[in-house]
């Protein structure tokens, strides 16, 4: 989060020309320098928009910046989203992040985090208070969702400012608050995103969550110019940061501490996104996690407890010039149909959103300018980001949020904006991009101020839509119109001997000349939780000759011969199995 530096006083002030003379010339001379493919409108087969509905579905929730005159660091980080189907009815609900008063602020009301039930026709009606989630007094920043006992249902963890709340799944429509008992309240640190994997590939979720800076109101200090308006929030450079925590399942409700012992928690961590999956292919999940301002993490699993940071050796620590950028929302697939998983990480203003490609032998090379990207939204500020094949084409796009962290950005970048618009880059095939953001509607180009963001096909219709978190202002359901004219396949995981969500599986399908591979990872996005069903777009093909999916037990099994445009349930050592999505009529 690049923000203001307290050192010199003032944010440093130059142009987009400068910016391209300092950083861009060495790669514009260069065979690696690519001239956006998104300065040409790309041929866009099949049409979709995206419309908000979150009013018209009756989600009422409204984030609390609790911003003041003090700019307490707190105030710009905004709160996650996160999709979880909690009465297992096929249908995903939603519940959104909340923050709570400060030493500086007193909010008119109570705060309060809302969990909003998706009754099935177009709609959702607020459950929290019957929940039991609304963590009042908790300054709530991110959420993750996973079934850490395996009872069938997915409990809910909610990191925040100064500790992190779990709350345990009943199974009757209610939660319970079991953090002390189980032992992963994060005392002290300030807790952004946090992923559920198994790292260990027992058959039990883990947790590993990030923390960010040693900020206090105590030592907050002021920065920026000294005018009226024109104080800001600070540049992370003027604190410690904090370290990784990584909790291991004891298989009995509680969770042990690693942190130290796995060697996460060695690096000082600035983190704001978690994603978890293989990146090596070696059958184990890997974590790589996106820092503000301060070199990337890639932690190889060791397969003995612990993990190896390569976070130099591969290249993901920095940019391809070298840079420490401000690392905000990640996630990793198959962009490219090689089958191994690269990474996507937004930065700020000024700095380019990064693309990763994985080369096969645990380095990366950053593919940004190769890719199509460069820099298209050199001026935007990018939050979170997720992998989504919105058109169902066969090829996973790229969805964005975007926003500045400086609600006065203007007063030191006129042509900067606080509130920005969503962007797509679209994938044109083998990881070739081309920003199309413009041609998918009045509503997505709408400026927020974006924070958090998470995928999920709500209406069970098979067009991927979206949820935002925007702060203090109203959240959006983005739900997608046209995508569906493509087929499509989703898999809904059930793990036995592995884990109930089938986190850490890989999936491979062929469908007639298409060959796809996905992974079910944890995390991703920037404080938020996403559908963790698998989605396959298969375009215009009509079959699925085959399905493999590899669990994190190492089992594999082929499915042969399955239906298009349909969710499919596969239990482990069973197959496909009979299980209710249905499907969400339009309003």
């Amino acid at each position: 989060m690049r923000t203001i530096d307290r050192k010199e006083g003032h944010f440093s002030k130059f142009s987009r020309r400068d910016f391209l003379r300092r950083s861009g010339a060495a790669l514009a001379a260069s065979s690696v320098f690519r001239s956006p493919l998104s300065a040409a409108a790309p041929p866009i087969d099949i049409p979709v928009r995206f419309t908000d509905v979150a009013r018209a579905s009756g989600i009422t929730f409204l984030q609390d910046s609790t911003a003041t005159a003090q700019k307490y660091y707190l105030e710009t980080m905004g709160t996650g989203v996160g999709w979880i189907d909690y009465n297992r009815d096929g249908l995903y609900d939603l519940f959104f992040v909340q923050t709570s008063k400060t030493p500086a602020y007193t909010p008119p009301h109570p705060l309060r985090c809302a969990l909003y039930r998706n009754n099935g026709d177009g709609t959702f009606t607020d459950v929290t208070a019957k929940a039991g989630v609304a963590g009042e007094g908790h300054y709530g920043q991110g959420c993750a969702v996973g079934d850490y006992d395996n009872d069938g249902y997915p409990d809910l963890y909610v990191t925040g400012y100064g500790r992190a709340i779990l709350y345990h799944n009943n199974g009757n429509g209610t939660f319970t608050d079991v953090t002390a008992k189980a032992g992963v309240a994060d005392e002290g640190g300030w807790s952004t995103s946090a992923a559920w994997f198994d790292y260990d590939r027992d058959g039990y979720l883990d947790l590993i969550v990030c923390n960010y800076i040693n900020w206090t109101p105590e030592n907050n200090v002021y920065c920026g110019e000294h005018r009226p308006g024109y104080r800001a929030y600070c540049h992370p450079d003027n604190y410690h940061g904090q370290h990784i925590a990584l909790f291991h399942n004891n298989h009995d409700g509680t969770f042990s501490d690693v942190s130290a012992k796995s060697g996460v928690a060695k690096p000082e961590a600035k983190g704001m996104g978690v994603v978890c999956t293989d990146f090596n292919n070696d059958g184990w999940p890997d974590i790589a996690i996106a820092n503000d301002t301060w070199p990337n993490f890639l932690f190889i699993n060791k397969r003995d407890g612990t993990f190896e940071d390569d976070s130099f050796i591969s290249g993901v620590a920095a940019s391809a010039d070298g840079r420490y950028e401000a690392g905000m929302g990640i996630d990793a697939q198959d962009v490219d149909g090689d089958g191994w998983a690269d990474i996507y990480i937004t930065h700020l203003d000024f700095e380019l959103d990064r693309l990763y490609h994985n080369n096969h032998d645990e380095t990366f090379d950053d593919a940004t300018y190769s890719c199509g990207i460069g820099n298209s939204a050199i001026l935007l500020s990018g939050v979170a980001a997720k992998f989504m094949d919105y058109d169902n084409d066969g090829w996973e796009d790229i969805c964005q949020v975007n926003s500045s962290m400086l609600d006065n950005i203007q007063l030191y970048h006129s042509e900067v904006r606080y509130m920005e618009p969503k962007l797509m880059f679209r994938n044109l095939g083998h990881g070739k991009f081309a920003k199309i953001s413009k041609f998918l509607g009045p509503d997505f180009m709408r400026p927020t101020a974006g924070r958090g963001l998470a995928t999920a096909d709500f209406d069970n219709d098979g067009g991927i839509d979206f949820a935002v978190n925007n702060r203090g202002g109203s959240p959006q359901l983005m739900r997608n119109d046209g995508g569906t004219a493509n087929n499509w396949l989703t898999v809904f995981l059930i793990g036995s001997k592995s884990n109930r969500d089938g986190i850490g599986a890989r999936l491979k399908i062929q469908a007639e000349d298409l060959v796809q591979v996905r992974q079910a990872v944890g995390g991703a996005s920037y404080m938020s939780a996403s559908d963790p069903r698998v989605h396959f777009g298969l375009g215009r093909r009509k079959t699925v000759d085959w399905l493999e999916i590899t669990w994190p037990s190492g089992a594999v099994e082929k499915h042969a011969k399955l239906p298009v445009n349909r969710i499919v349930a596969v239990k482990e050592d069973e197959g496909v199995v009979l299980q209710k999505f249905p499907l969400v009529p339009r309003r």
